[in-house]
């Protein structure tokens, strides 16, 4: 084979390797990627004596943060921070954080306490039955 030859081969045979690695970590298909919710509804997320009154929980393998703002009221949001999508770490003096670059969010409504994050936490719908916490 001459030189010529030899380069085209290889780099043809280095442009297809690049795209089947490029097709393998592209878009397309339909799994969550984010942190979403991954229980069925019904699913016990946690017992509502896990969720300390004026605080939460990160329920991290479901994508949620499960507050209860004050006794017996309880309301559940996405964990991911709606500023650069980092998985929230917990919940401290009424405000949900965000470890990356500090984002605070109220345990009451997700609603933005400070910045960099603009845009609340979204809810999830949860019920409460007995003392199980689970999808709604």
């Amino acid at each position: 084979m001459s030189g010529v030859a030899r380069r085209t081969v290889v780099s043809a045979a280095g442009a297809a390797g690049l795209a089947a690695a490029l097709a393998a970590c592209g878009g397309g298909g339909t799994e969550d990627k984010g942190a979403g919710t991954k229980e069925q509804p019904g699913a016990t997320l946690a017992r509502t004596g896990d969720i300390p009154v004026g605080g939460g929980k990160v329920i991290a393998g479901q994508g949620l943060v499960i507050t209860q703002p004050k006794a017996g009221e309880f309301h559940a949001f996405s964990s991911k921070c709606t500023h650069a999508g980092c998985a929230v770490s917990g919940v401290k003096d009424g405000v949900i954080v965000c470890p990356c670059h500090q984002s605070r969010f109220d345990v009451s409504d997700g609603s933005v306490k400070g910045g960099p994050a603009t845009a609340p936490l979204p809810p999830t719908p949860i019920q409460v039955v007995g003392d199980e916490i689970s999808l709604g």
